[in-house]
Order: structure tokens, then sequence, then C-alpha cells
């Protein structure tokens, strides 16, 4: 089976058009006011619209309060949520019942601790997102998106529920990250930007073509 992709952080019709037409299967919009991916209710809900039918939609959000998901769930009415902050299981299973979306739970992942720590969200997240965790010296880090990998050999082998994998993943090197890891599901925001927050049409191609194509 072909990889699935997601394309995260999209802010504009034109770069979501491109994933779109690339063949992205899943499109991400960012919540998040610190990040320069950040979009508002309407952007989001026009996007969405504009998405519907043609690949999954995902809102991202951190830490974000009931108010906050409630709106996002009436105004944008995504296929899933993908909590990237410090939410609990408890939490996580509360955004479910709160929202009635299927919920992505985002693992920071240096070292074998902070894979094995993923499996308490193994009831209460439809999936699990491994991400990179940003390193302590780097300055105004985001909770994602930071273009940083971890070492995907600490998924090699493993045998463990469907999962989606993030990270410093790149046109270049995706390909081999699917190979190590096995992933079935792979995500990117930063790697296919020319500056952060600027989605590039030509590495979003890049990035969906070589991902497909791998395995």
């Amino acid at each position: 089976m072909a990889v699935e992709v997601k394309i995260c952080g999209l802010s504009t019709p034109e770069t979501l058009d491109a994933a779109l037409d690339a063949g992205a299967d899943l499109v991400g919009f960012v919540f998040f006011p610190k990040s320069p991916r950040n979009v508002s209710l309407q952007q989001a809900a026009t996007l969405a619209a504009r998405a519907r039918g043609r690949a999954k939609t995902v809102t991202l959000v951190v830490d974000a309060d009931d108010a906050l998901l409630s709106a996002i769930t009436r105004e944008v009415d995504p296929d899933l949520i993908q909590a990237h902050g410090s939410e609990t299981p408890e939490r996580i299973a509360e955004i479910a019942r709160l929202t009635g979306k299927p919920v992505i739970k985002a693992i920071r992942v240096k070292d074998d601790a902070d894979i094995a720590a993923a499996a308490q969200f193994s009831t209460v997240a439809s999936l699990i997102l491994y991400d990179a965790k940003t390193p302590e010296t780097l300055g105004n880090a985001l909770p994602g998106g930071n273009g940083h990998a971890f070492d995907w050999g600490l998924l090699e082998g493993g045998k463990r529920p469907a999962f989606m994998l993030a990270g410093g993943l790149t046109p270049e090197n995706v390909a081999e990250a699917i190979r190590v890891t096995g992933a079935p599901v792979v995500d990117v925001s930063s790697g296919v930007e020319s500056a952060p927050g600027v989605k590039d049409i030509g590495l979003i191609r890049k990035f969906i073509e070589a991902a497909k194509a791998a395995r």
C-alpha cells in the first residue's frame, strides 16, 4: 500500500490546491498564535471546505481550551484534531468527547523512553504522531515544525499500531525515513517551505512524489 501523506501548516488556497493536486491524503491547519503557520477560524474554514471530499482535514492545536475546540468543531468541522501540546491521556479523551472527532496525539521523541510513553495514549488517541523533541539549545522553538529529525532507528522493527512520522522530513530523506520506520503515514511542514510559514509548491510536489514512490 502507498504511504499516506499529510501536508501541514497550509494557509493559502494556492498551496492547498498544490497539495491536493499532487495527491495529499491529509491537509493540516495550525491554530497556534506563536507559529508562522497560524490561521484564523475563517481561513481554516475556507480552506477545509475547499479540501472536503479530496483529502482529510486536520486542525492542529496546542493545549487548546474547550472554547477554541468548540469553535473549531463548529466553524471548520475538521475530520481530525491533532493535539500537539502537553495533553494528558485524560485530556485527549475529553477532546474526543467534546469534538466528536478522532484525535491524533503528537509525541515528541528523543529516546526509547519517549517511544514507550506513547503507550499511555493507545486507548484514547486514534493515531500517534511521532515528532522530534526540539533541542534545548534551540531558542523560540515551536511544539512542531522546527525542521529537526529524531533517530528513526528507535522505531525500526517495532510492532506498534498505525502511526504517523514527522520531524525534519524533506523530499530528499522521506523515502529513507519510510524504509527505516515502516511509517504508513508521513507528515511534513517546514520541509516543504522556502521560509518559515511559506509553503513551496515545487517542494510539496516533490515530497508527495517521493513518499508515494517509497517502499
